[in-house]
């Protein structure tokens, strides 16, 4: 059943969306929780990694999470670190708990924001048995603070959230903008979620200024030193501006055996979302690594 069942499961008296998608052929299946990019809902990303991964015999899980698509939570289109490894666990929960899925197979897949996420998750989550990050984003405040006035930008996401906290309305930012402030500002993400290419209904082009804050100062590079002794595979394109492949070889070097690194001849991070052969290119590399460690 490529095309999915809508699914509610709770996380914290919340209501999270998903689609679970059920390989064809008796089960129990093994299974895989996905999590995907910043400001990302499952009918993007992680429903077309999902779809082509059930195809290779996989129980597939991709939602929303909490504060965005259809999933519940306030303020809207906020990121939220720890509830989403908080919506992780209740995912896994969710997928253990189902007769089609064999509880003691099930692996996090997470791709670009999501792959942190996931790595992070992996590691302190006994029931997680293999991580697999694509296009990554392993985000720690030692890299950012490198590249920007970092003291500078946390007095001004400070401001921000004071004005809230005193009383004021959440404000918000576009998430891209192929000129101007966004999030993700720049021609490259609004090709992808400024364009039909990226359409989703459930998408808005809108995320909390503060969404910023917490992508500076969450480490889920950590997640890296901890994993272990799970298997980890780590698919990157050559060129990445948006997720570095610095960083990807920092979590590779990191994370201990067995692990894999593949390289893809990739030139923009958003190839990785919806250009072939990229992502047939690294589905092959995922499934090929579960297939070996799941």
């Amino acid at each position: 059943m490529l095309g999915g069942m809508r699914v509610e499961f709770p996380c914290e008296g919340l209501r999270l969306v998903g689609d679970l998608r059920v390989p064809e052929g008796d089960g129990p299946h093994p299974a895989l929780v996905l999590t995907g990019p910043f400001t990302g809902v499952r009918g993007q990303v992680t429903g077309r990694y999902a779809e082509r991964l059930t195809a290779r015999g996989y129980v597939t899980l991709a939602f929303d999470h909490r504060n965005w698509g259809e999933s519940d939570g306030e303020p809207r289109r906020h990121e939220d670190p720890q509830g989403k490894l908080h919506d992780l666990r209740a995912a896994v929960s969710f997928l253990r708990g189902r007769p089609e899925v064999d509880r003691e197979r099930i692996g996090a897949v997470g791709i670009c924001l999501g792959a942190g996420y996931a790595l992070k998750f992996a590691a302190f989550d006994p029931r997680v048995k293999v991580f697999a990050g694509i296009a990554g984003a392993y985000n720690n405040p030692y890299g950012m603070r490198a590249g920007m006035d970092y003291q500078a930008a946390l007095a001004s996401f400070t401001e921000i959230l004071e004005r809230q906290d005193q009383g004021g309305p959440v404000e918000y930012l576009p998430a891209v903008a192929a000129e101007g402030e966004a999030a993700m500002p720049g021609e490259e993400p609004f090709a992808y979620y400024g364009t039909d290419r990226g359409a989703s209904p459930g998408w808005r082009n809108e995320v909390t200024r503060a969404s910023v804050l917490e992508l500076i100062t969450v480490d889920n590079m950590m997640g890296a030193d901890f994993l272990s002794p799970k298997p980890a595979l780590i698919v990157h394109g050559v060129v990445d501006r948006y997720c570095s492949p610095e960083g990807a070889e920092e979590a590779f070097k990191r994370l201990s055996e067995p692990k894999r690194l593949v390289w893809l001849d990739a030139r923009e991070h958003v190839d990785l979302y919806d250009v072939e052969p990229y992502v047939t290119q690294a589905v092959d590399a995922t499934a090929e690594f579960l297939h070996e460690h799941l």
